[in-house]
């Protein structure tokens, strides 16, 4: 953890393959709460960490993406990241003010521009709240 009168960091640990030292992290500042995933496959600290937060940002790869891809990237995908659905499903229990998707994995037919659309439409089919997807230099 740092902190200052400014803003707290708390890092928790991130479910990330057999890497034992992943993390995510909480951002806590007087005006806003934001958590950040880092690479992550589901788990419960996202929940712990971020409910209610102002700004959720969490990595996702689309279950279009996912069914292009051999057996053995599907494996990787599982241990190591976090699907649409399970996210929407973590989101749905954080509630964060604000979904914003990055480090959006989505190889093949949909890696092309209309990615983030096809991932946008799985998490909403599931998720209610507001989502976007995040681009370098996105303020929100």
């Amino acid at each position: 953890m740092y902190g200052d009168t400014k803003i707290k960091v708390t890092a928790f640990l991130a479910r990330h393959g057999e890497l034992k030292n992943a993390f995510s992290y909480r951002v806590d500042t007087p005006h806003r709460t934001i958590v950040i995933s880092g690479d992550t496959a589901p788990t419960d600290a996202i929940v712990e960490h971020g409910s209610g937060c102002d700004i959720l940002i969490h990595e996702a790869y689309s279950e279009a993406t996912y069914r292009m891809v051999t057996r053995k990237w599907q494996g990787y995908r599982r241990a190591y990241h976090t699907s649409s659905r399970e996210l929407a499903e973590l989101a749905n229990r954080a509630k964060p003010k604000l979904l914003v998707l990055y480090h959006r994995a989505n190889p093949g037919a949909f890696g092309g521009p209309n990615s983030e659309h096809v991932l946008l439409k799985e998490i909403r089919q599931l998720y209610k709240g507001e989502v976007v997807t995040g681009h370098d230099l996105d303020v929100f």
